[in-house]
């Protein structure tokens, strides 16, 4: 199988491409599968988070949108699994950042598809998130639930999320789409929650928390997430929807003093902000499908991971403090 990885120097993208090649998935067919990873190295990409060579791996700087680039690339792939985003809320808040969201996730998930369809790429996965369906008060979402995002990032995702589907309605391409929780994990960049308050327990810093702190968030570690990717691109159903839940959803409150403890820190470091715009109050996924159709469960416990992903920040500074400044 040859594949093509967008993203795939990124947090999640390369934690897929380097279980991919080490043979994790436990899948027969990996051991002989080619890879070609398409990023475009933007602040948040690192080639570092690859292998510098590896025999069936080939890394290729470059813009989604870049039809011609895809044109020439996509030939002879069997697949594609599409982690290229822009991904943090807060900066699709900024001003004038909007656009560089909509540019990226949808146009450039719109072009992925039709270089798809032109080159003869028959099977492709989607990344997505739950941010798509705004905030729930109560219970979980199903896949059933139509999209109401609330942040420009949300609805840049979403828009690429219907584009994919609706290539699949009328082309006929062999589309998946999978919607996760809040990842963490080793490489995250330090901007997201987990390690930017690791990061800056370990120097010292204050924690900034917004609002009460009581916004609900469900955690996925990332290897639990690259899993079910793998299993959706190889077992998933076309033109389907799969949540990827963690199973452990926490208030920002709590996640924080979980932190604290792990750092060896006080609550003296927290200081409290004025809450986000629009900050959704609570996400959660009912993720039974892809346990039922796909046999998939996360198998990291939170309290395990959040440990060992402290202690892979505190044992790798080098890599967060020349990542947190790019």
């Amino acid at each position: 199988m040859r594949l093509l990885v967008t993203g795939g120097a990124g947090f999640i993208g390369s934690h897929y491409v380097r279980t991919l090649l080490d043979g994790g998935f436990g899948e027969r067919p990996d051991a002989d599968t080619r890879v070609t990873v398409l990023d475009l190295l933007t602040y948040a990409g690192n080639r570092a988070n690859l292998p510098a060579h590896h025999p069936r791996m080939e890394f290729v700087r470059g813009d989604i949108g870049d039809l011609s680039l895809l044109l020439a690339l996509l030939p002879g792939h069997d697949a594609v699994v599409h982690f290229a985003a822009e991904t943090h809320v807060d900066r699709s808040l900024a001003p004038d950042a909007a656009p560089e969201f909509v540019r990226t996730n949808v146009l450039g998930t719109q072009t992925l598809l039709d270089a798809c369809l032109r080159t003869g790429v028959g099977r492709m996965v989607q990344i997505s998130t739950d941010e798509v369906y705004g905030s729930i008060a109560h219970g979980a979402w199903t896949e059933a639930q139509p999209p109401a995002p609330r942040s420009p990032y949300a609805a840049s995702k979403a828009g690429a999320d219907l584009l994919v589907l609706a290539c699949h309605h009328t082309h006929g391409l062999n589309v998946s789409i999978t919607r996760c929780c809040n990842n963490y994990g080793p490489y995250q960049h330090p901007e997201k929650l987990i390690p930017r308050f690791v990061t800056r327990l370990l120097e010292g810093r204050e924690l900034p928390l917004y609002g009460d702190g009581r916004h609900v968030r469900e955690w996925l570690h990332v290897d639990d997430h690259c899993r079910a990717v793998h299993r959706v691109l190889h077992r998933g159903r076309a033109g389907e929807i799969y949540h990827v839940g963690g199973g452990s959803p926490r208030t920002n409150l709590a996640l924080t003093g979980q932190l604290l403890r792990l750092c060896g820190a006080e609550w003296s470091s927290v200081r409290r902000v004025p809450d986000r715009k629009g900050h959704d109050r609570r996400y959660a996924l009912d993720a039974t499908k892809i346990r039922t159709e796909l046999g998939h469960a996360p198998r990291t416990g939170f309290d395990r991971g959040l440990a060992d992903t402290v202690a892979w920040y505190r044992d790798h500074p080098d890599w967060w403090k020349e990542t947190a400044h790019r």
